[in-house]
C-alpha cells in the first residue's frame, strides 16, 4: 500500500480528514487532498493517482460530475483509476447514478475502516474489463452472468451468442436412470 497514490476529495473538513488518516493506517503515505471539484481537477491534470476516494456530495458540485468527468477525459491513467464514491445516504437512485457514473465502489457513512481495506483488495484483484462507449466510461458493471436479456436478441457482452437449441438426439433416459444420476447414494467402502 506504500506505492499507492491517493486523492481524497470532501469539502468536510472532518470527512476528508478522516479518510486521509484511513488510508494512512493502511500505509499509504502519498495522500492528495482536495476541497472541491475544481481542487481535484487541477490536482488530477498534473498528478499521477492509483486511487480516488470521493465524496457524493462537494457542495456546489455533485461528486458524480468529477468522477463522469474524470472518466471521459482520457487522462492516462488517472480516468482508469479505481474510483470509489462515499455517500451519506446511499438512497437507491443516487446509488444508480454513481454506479453509472463510472464509479468501482459506493461506500456509505460512516466510513469503516474494514469496508474501505475490502473494496480496495477487491479492487485490486478483480479483473473487471473498463467499458468505453458513447453513453458510459467506467468499469463493467456487470458482475454476474445470468444469461442473455430477453429484451437483448442478441445479448450485450462482445461474446454473447444466442444460439437456437438443436433437436434431441438420442434415447430418452428412463426414470431409474434419471433417479440414479439425482439421488445421492451412500456408499461402503
Amino acid at each position: 500500500m506504500r506505492t499507492i497514490k491517493a486523492l481524497c476529495v470532501d469539502s468536510n473538513a472532518q470527512g476528508l480528514d478522516i479518510l486521509s488518516q484511513t488510508l494512512l493506517g493502511f500505509g499509504v503515505d502519498r495522500i492528495h487532498r482536495a476541497t472541491s471539484a475544481e481542487e481535484a481537477r487541477a490536482l488530477l491534470s498534473k498528478e499521477t493517482i492509483d486511487l480516488v476516494l470521493c465524496d457524493a456530495q462537494l457542495g456546489d458540485e455533485s461528486g458524480n460530475d468529477l468522477v463522469r468527468w474524470l472518466r471521459k477525459s482520457r487522462m492516462e491513467p488517472n480516468c482508469h483509476a479505481p474510483i470509489f464514491t462515499i455517500m451519506g445516504h446511499a438512497l437507491e437512485p443516487e446509488v444508480i447514478n454513481a454506479r453509472d457514473c463510472g464509479s468501482n465502489f459506493i461506500i456509505t457513512k460512516p466510513v469503516s475502516p474494514a469496508i474501505l481495506m475490502q473494496r480496495i483488495l477487491w479492487v485490486a484483484a478483480a479483473d473487471r474489463p473498463f467499458i468505453e462507449c458513447e453513453t458510459y466510461t467506467g468499469p463493467d458493471r456487470r458482475f454476474k452472468f445470468e444469461g442473455l436479456p430477453a429484451d437483448v436478441p442478441t445479448g450485450r457482452r462482445k461474446g454473447d451468442q444466442r444460439g437456437a437449441l438443436g433437436l434431441p438426439s438420442g434415447a430418452n433416459m428412463t426414470q431409474e436412470e434419471l433417479d440414479g444420476m439425482m439421488k445421492p447414494q451412500r456408499l461402503s467402502l
